[in-house]
């Protein structure tokens, strides 16, 4: 299928012949637009002897211009490039009297140049020195007020003023001070200036010869564009692909019969400001006086043996050293690699395509493949007014597909993606773009959805979806279990490993009445190992693994991923409690050293326990023992003491004294028994190492 209907797409594109110029006039001839969002524009000219070559370029391209020119003379030299300069105003006015802000008003610039002689012409003539502007406020008719200035100036028979806005003229009377002033305007104006620069380059040689002239300057990112219109038929082996690029002239120029490459990769680029004039700022340090320092004297140094065979090595080259190149040899060789870099020279040769062409289709670009790019150079010469826009063809072609469902779970959970596989068997690259696809049912065309195309080196295959496809669903189920499989004891810490296994089923049901290949996506982690399906049967991506479901109509069929990865955890042995013993114990994985381990801690924390509990029973005695004497004696203090009840309370208190030693003796003893076993569990945990 050839492309058709050229003139209906076509935008602002005019294919013309190169322009008419005289010998010696630079002539642009070649255009390179990259992804990188940079062009490459050459122009040749045809000169003899010594000649003098003018770029003229816009003002915000002289930046790039000065970073990237290159000049390829097949006979002669460069010789030198200069331009008018550009100092920042910064530097303008450190040369003057005055600075930036003196030039916004007449007062202003008067009050800068303080002293300065000036002439005023008016009414009455004054001619003498300045003394100060000084803006007044004057109360006019109907409450109307006016500003103006009053300027002072000391003249030889003394102080005289006028207004400044009254006066027909004031000029300085340095003719010096008055062309600064001038020239300070003319800067600001040149540095406001959103015109063109000339760049003249010489070039040095003898004889007629061609003279090429390339840079790099920044240019609006073209966009690749594709169309595929594919069969109806779901098990279709081909559908024909139309690539596009989309393109701007916006180099402020007009590009007349040039040859257009395009280039998609993705270069390093970058801008930098060579055309202002940039100062380091220096410390300022005090001015030395004889007699303030006195240096010590140097003894110089010792030298090393291997530093003085590294120094004799750079001071006598090695024999066999390889000589340098002549310069014509790299001349030559800098020549042949920018002919490859910008394409064929007089391929713009000839007659150009017509409008009257467009109509009957055009050959699409000629195509080449780089280690970093890919290039797309356009058959004929074409014409692009500067400011407008093209669409340029780049692909015509059929390529081999497949037709399948893609589910994509996290795009829709219940339906897979009407996708193609295609595959690009081209000698080339595709840059990435948008794509329409359309559908051809044999009664006639129909569009069925836009999709992302990302780059496609030559020989690789790329998924494309388009549409949700309503008539396949599929559920989504998950499960995951941990299983313990491995415990160590070592520096007072339990070392436990899980395996974690998580299963996610795919319920995948066909349409009544099509079949469907369906592609499952599955998110691949990392760490994760997949153990259902085998790795063999799955596509894999970075980040993704792909398993292809066959289905007839009305058919269902389950399919299960199944993953484990491992789960680490450490715990403080002193840590573990019954729960994590418990798992560690009815694991078959663990070993019995671990087990056996697990229950000596077991029975040593048992037997601290009890000690805890003997211990917190003494105390308990001593504590009811306590509250009962308190008791006691305050039914001592409210009672006679000749009573009998008297008499019993004392008996009663040197009882309970007697207790009281002989629970203080054995509170003393069940808290060392405690602290033992505590002693105990720390020092058997301390030397476990399992």
């Amino acid at each position: 299928m050839k492309l058709i209907h050229w003139g209906l797409c076509l935008l602002a594109l005019v294919v013309a012949g190169a322009a008419n110029a005289a010998p010696g006039d630079l002539v642009l001839k070649r255009v390179m637009l990259s992804t990188g969002g940079v062009a490459y524009l050459e122009f040749e000219a045809e000169v003899t002897g010594n000649a003098d070559l003018t770029l003229d370029v816009p003002l915000d391209q002289v930046d790039d211009v000065l970073k990237s020119v290159v000049v390829y003379d097949s006979k002669g030299g460069v010789g030198t490039a200069s331009l008018a300069g550009r100092n920042p105003l910064s530097q303008t006015f450190n040369d003057l009297p005055f600075g930036e802000p003196a030039l916004t008003s007449p007062a202003a610039l008067l009050n800068a140049l303080q002293g300065a002689e000036i002439k005023v012409g008016a009414s009455r003539p004054i001619a003498g020195q300045i003394l100060q502007a000084v803006t007044e406020t004057v109360q006019l008719r109907d409450q109307v007020t006016t500003v103006h200035h009053r300027v002072s100036v000391l003249t030889a028979t003394g102080l005289q003023q006028f207004i400044l806005e009254d006066a027909e003229s004031v000029s300085f009377v340095d003719a010096d001070l008055q062309a600064k002033v001038s020239q300070a305007l003319r800067d600001i104006a040149l540095h406001r200036a959103k015109d063109r620069r000339q760049i003249k380059l010489a070039s040095q040689g003898t004889g007629t010869r061609q003279v090429r002239v390339g840079y790099v300057v920044g240019a609006p990112l073209w966009k690749a564009s594709y169309r595929m219109t594919m069969p109806a038929s779901a098990d279709t082996e081909k559908a024909h692909l139309q690539g596009w690029a989309v393109l701007e002239n916006m180099s402020g120029q007009e590009w007349k019969g040039v040859e257009l490459t395009l280039l998609a990769g993705n270069p390093v680029t970058f801008r930098q400001a060579i055309y202002e004039a940039y100062y380091i700022d220096r410390p300022e340090v005090p001015v030395e006086v004889a007699g303030r320092v006195l240096p010590r004297p140097d003894t110089g140094v010792m030298q090393r043996e291997e530093a003085k065979a590294d120094l004799d090595q750079i001071r006598t080259p090695a024999a066999n050293a390889a000589p340098a190149p002549p310069k014509e040899a790299l001349r030559k060789r800098d020549l042949e690699g920018d002919l490859k870099f910008a394409g064929k020279p007089g391929l713009g040769a000839g007659r150009g395509v017509h409008a009257d062409d467009l109509a009957r289709g055009i050959n699409t670009a000629e195509a080449a493949e780089g280690m970093t790019q890919v290039s797309f150079r356009l058959p004929t010469p074409i014409t692009i007014g500067s400011g407008q826009s093209a669409i340029v063809p780049l692909l015509d072609k059929d390529i081999p597909i497949v037709r399948l469902a893609l589910y994509q779970p996290e795009t829709s959970a219940a339906h897979p993606l009407a996708s193609v596989r295609l595959k690009n068997d081209t000698m080339n690259g595709l840059p990435p773009g948008v794509l329409t696809l359309y559908e051809d049912s044999g009664a006639g065309v129909g569009y069925v959805g836009d999709a992302r195309l990302n780059g496609v080196p030559a020989g690789e295959e790329r998924l494309v979806s388009y549409a949700v496809d309503e008539k396949t669903k599929i559920a989504r189920e998950e499960q995951s279990t941990s299983a313990l499989t491995r415990a160590s004891m070592a520096q007072s810490v339990m070392h436990l490993t899980r395996v974690v296994r998580r299963t996610t089923t795919y319920n995948v049901s066909a349409p009544a009445s099509e079949p469907r290949r369906v592609l499952l996506e599955h998110r691949k982690f990392e760490n994760w190992k997949l153990l259902e399906p085998s790795e063999r049967s799955v596509e894999q991506t970075a980040t993704l693994y792909r398993a292809t479901v066959d289905l007839k109509p009305r058919e269902g069929k389950i399919v299960k991923f199944v993953t484990e990865a491992p789960s680490f955890e450490g715990i403080r042995i002193v840590d573990v409690n019954d729960a994590q013993i418990a798992e560690v114990a009815a694991s078959r994985e663990i070993g019995d050293g671990v087990k056996n381990a697990l229950a000596e801690l077991v029975r040593l924390r048992r037997v601290l326990a009890e000690k805890q509990v003997a211990e917190q029973q003494v105390k308990n005695g001593i504590n009811e023992l306590t509250a009962d004497q308190s008791r006691i004696r305050e039914n001592i203090a409210k009672i006679d003491k000749e009573s009998a009840l008297y008499k019993r309370y004392i008996e009663k208190l040197s009882q309970q004294e007697t207790e009281f030693e002989g629970l203080q003796a054995a509170a003393a003893k069940a808290a060392g028994e405690t602290q033992a076993a505590r002693a105990a569990i720390d020092a058997y945990i301390a030397k476990l190492n399992i």
